[in-house]
């Protein structure tokens, strides 16, 4: 697979932007669809149907609300101050003949076709002698910009734009016209959602040779972030700077913000702060706080800190603002002890944590897994008399789901119905991931209409969702349709979407499909992040491409991204797939040392690579490291490793202290626990116990039996002798609607051929081969080999000599591939 990556794994800086997402393979034939899960089809398009208008500016709904309890105004960055403070506008500096135009303008039975006659009176007002003076251009001009910003403040933003176009067709209109008053249209429109007029009136204004000057290029800028075009804004940002436009303190807080949400490596947003100190500008409380919560994407608590001191140091005392802030990147990066030590300083300095630093909490502990700590953590919120809200319930929910507690999880959603708490998009999100992950696509469509009853629309983190539940079911083709849907929707995919399809592609086993993603992505200018290159070493891991993840590694290490947890956990699964054991071994050394800090993703990771290879002494080590380190909470895939261990060694009474365990924990068995269990039953002396997890499996009505499921019954009895069981297996399989695969076909081959009934097992590959599926070399081998063991190699010589007409489409090399191994078997 290695020499199929046709691009750079050492990542580039990425190329000027270009124009976005043509289709990946626009020749290219439709994929087939896939034959697992059954009927999904009809739900998809009935998704589609719901959502098909929907093309909102998306939002990133997990940016909790920072919002201050103590009484002190702040000036949204990148915003002109409101004199008015919210109050009916003020007009004090118009001249008499402006304040009558304004009401004119102003009143609600105004026709537009008579703008031309109401400004023509503005202009007309002063002495014929005086019309051309210079005290009555500046009466004007004021008028002018005072009417446009009075417009803007009501809300008539057609109508100052027009008042814009009548004045920019003057012959006068240089003296009319100025930087304030370009100001005040960008910034209106950008309010308006009007962007692009924003940016055509500024470029159209340049173009006839209009000097543009700090302040438009900040309104522009201001404009472009406020509706989520991050990488506008920047262009314009480095425009304004090619030009010798020096930038403002409000302009460096905008583009630091932007950088921020856009996720932009650690050393571009230093290279900004740097070189804002270094051209004369000081930063402020809001820049500082600016650029810690620029920390959050990253797992840069480490960096967070450290402008915290350089922030004090500065003389600015951090308010309520940036300790929520510092909490909460402490909380995205795992920290919990950290975010504690964050509150005590903040109530030492006079702060009452607020709504906000207890959701950063509870999220620093969910999203450790200590889901006990966080459900304290949101009864001492109730103690100091403060309400949980919609984040609280949504983040306690995501933390349950995640471990596996999908009971857990629908309790705190019913408990946050019970008390009116209404769920938002974010709630409807986790649900959707929730029911999706589970193969529980009904309940799944059902979130959908509940959302759409609730007046929610889906945002890019529903569409991202959607794209990684398919891809966690392997279901490509859905991948590609929801993709598809989510770009006709109006959705803009960002580094998000393009990080979450790389991981779905290659979940699905479409490693070549993942990195063109990934190429696209660098083609569309989109810098990776650390959560892009984790999500390429996850796909380098899953083909089990150790040497290019070390490499991957290796640039991470020298300083362009900071590795995280995720990154050495990825790592650890390369060598796993790879079969680099000894670099397991080493990896796991420093974990254990504390070189690399034993972090409870990296102690479970080491259970998870050691089960699949194998491993029980040290599997068992890394489970018993997570008490020893008081990681208490073991999430699914933890315990299903285990599980899948000791059922492969035999150690029944070991798993079943395992399922015990989860059961008094409210772990919620998934279906790869029941196929363990099964697995291990189904070679055991007590076989028909596997068939009676998959019937408990039915009644319980929890999980869907998948092929696997049925497989490892079928072998139960085949392997037992049993063959009338196993052809009822195969029959409650059809019912089900789980399609056999290669696998099942070959147990009942492999079985029938043992018992020397190679009738019934040529029958086996003749319906096989009608249902479309196609014999592989374990097939044909099981016949052959048994004829051999049974000294019945000339009936063997004969089945390979007529095995063109069983299957008239085996190749020539098979047929060539059987005979030599026919004659090393004689």
């Amino acid at each position: 697979m290695a020499e199929k990556l046709a691009l750079p794994l050492i990542l580039p800086n990425p190329p000027p932007p270009k124009p976005f997402f043509q289709d990946l393979h626009p020749n290219s034939a439709a994929a087939p669809p896939p034959s697992s899960p059954p009927n999904f089809a009809p739900l998809f398009h009935d998704f589609l149907h719901h959502h098909q208008h929907n093309s909102n500016s998306p939002q990133n709904p997990l940016n909790y609300p920072s919002s201050s309890s103590n009484p002190r105004p702040r000036r949204r960055i990148g915003k002109h101050r409101d004199p008015n403070k919210g109050k009916p506008w003020f007009h004090h500096r118009l001249s008499f003949q402006g304040e009558l135009t304004f009401q004119s303008l102003l009143h609600p039975q105004f026709d537009i076709q008579n703008l031309d006659a109401e400004l023509s009176s503005l202009f007309n007002s002063g002495h014929p002698d005086n019309e051309f003076s210079d005290d009555f251009t500046e009466t004007v001009a004021s008028d002018v910009l005072g009417i446009i910003k009075a417009l803007a403040h009501y809300k008539k933003c057609d109508l100052a734009l027009s008042m814009f176009e009548w004045i920019k067709k003057r012959s006068d209109s240089e003296n009319l016209i100025n930087s304030s008053v370009v100001a005040v249209v960008i910034s209106m429109l950008g309010k308006d959602g009007q962007v692009s007029t924003a940016a055509s009136l500024f470029h159209s204004l340049h173009k006839d040779g209009f000097a543009m000057d700090v302040y438009a290029y900040t309104s522009l800028i201001s404009a472009f972030a406020s509706n989520g075009r991050y990488r506008e804004a920047v262009m314009i940002f480095n425009k304004m700077e090619d030009e010798g436009c020096i930038p403002t303190l409000i302009t460096y807080n905008v583009i630091l913000n932007v950088y921020g949400k856009m996720g932009m490596p650690w050393h571009k947003i230093i290279s900004v702060f740097d070189g804002m100190k270094s051209s004369g500008v000081s930063p402020d409380a809001y820049t500082y706080n600016t650029i810690i919560s620029c920390c959050r994407r990253g797992s840069l608590f480490e960096e967070a800190k450290g402008i915290f001191e350089e922030m004090k140091l500065a003389g600015f005392l951090p308010d309520k603002v940036t300790y929520n802030t510092l909490l909460d990147v402490y909380g995205k990066s795992r920290r919990p002890k950290e975010a504690m030590e964050v509150l005590k300083e903040m109530e030492v300095n006079g702060f009452s944590p607020s709504i906000v630093t207890y959701n950063s909490l509870i999220s620093a502990y969910a999203r450790d897994g200590l889901l006990e700590e966080a459900m304290e953590l949101k009864s001492k919120m109730l103690e100091n008399g403060i309400k949980p809200d919609v984040f609280t319930y949504t983040t306690l929910l995501s933390g349950f789901e995640k471990a596996g507690k999908d009971e857990s999880a629908m309790r705190v959603f019913e408990e946050m119905q019970s008390i009116g708490c209404n769920p938002n998009i974010c709630t409807f999100n986790a649900l959707i991931k929730m029911f999706g992950n589970r193969g529980k696509f009904k309940e799944m469509m059902k979130i959908f209409d509940d959302m759409k009853a609730c007046g929610c629309k889906a945002d890019v983190v529903t569409w991202n969702t959607l794209l990684a539940v398919f891809g966690q079911n392997g279901m490509d083709t859905e991948v590609s349709g929801v993709f598809r849907e989510m770009k006709r929707s109006g959705f803009v995919a960002e580094r998000d979407t393009f990080n979450t399809l790389i991981s779905a592609y290659s979940r699905c086993g479409s490693f070549d499909q993942a990195m063109a993603i990934y190429k696209r992505m660098l083609e569309a200018g989109v810098a990776p992040d650390l959560s892009t290159y984790n999500a390429v070493l996850a796909a380098l891991a899953r083909g089990g491409l150790w040497e290019q993840s070390e490499k991957i590694f290796a640039e991470m290490m020298n300083g362009r991204c900071k590795p995280n947890q995720l990154t050495y956990s990825s790592l650890l699964h390369a060598y796993a797939n790879g079969k680099q054991i000894e670099k397991i071994h080493d990896l796991a050394e420093e974990i254990y040392s504390g070189e690399i800090e034993p972090h409870a993703v990296l102690l479970k990771t080491l259970v998870l690579v050691y089960s699949k290879s194998d491993l029980l002494q040290e599997t068992e080590r890394a489970f018993l490291e997570l008490s020893r380190r008081g990681f208490s909470s073991l999430d699914i895939t933890t315990l299903n490793s285990m599980i899948s261990i000791y059922g492969r060694r035999q150690m029944i009474d070991k798993a079943n202290e395992i399922v015990n365990y989860m059961n008094e924990s409210g772990v919620t068995p998934s279906l790869t626990t029941y196929n363990s269990l099964m697995y291990m039953y189904s070679r055991s002396s007590n076989y028909e116990r596997a068939e009676e997890i998959l019937n408990d499996l039915f009644s319980r009505g929890r999980v869907k039996p998948d092929v696997i499921s049925f497989n490892t019954v079928i072998y139960a009895y085949c392997r037992n002798g049993r063959m009338k069981e196993a052809s009822r297996m195969f029959k409650k399989m059809a019912e089900s609607g789980v399609a056999p695969d290669v696998i099942t076909y070959n147990t009942f081959v492999g079985s029938y051929a043992a018992d020397a009934m190679f009738v019934e097992a040529i029958d086996v590959v003749r319906y096989m081969i009608r249902q479309g599926c196609r014999p592989n070399q374990s097939t044909y081998n099981s016949i052959v080999d048994w004829y051999c063991k049974l000294n019945r190699s000339d009936e063997a010589v004969m089945f390979v000599g007529d095995l063109r007409k069983l299957d008239p489409r085996i190749s020539k090399d098979e047929e060539r591939r059987l005979s030599e191994r026919l004659m090393v078997m004689r």
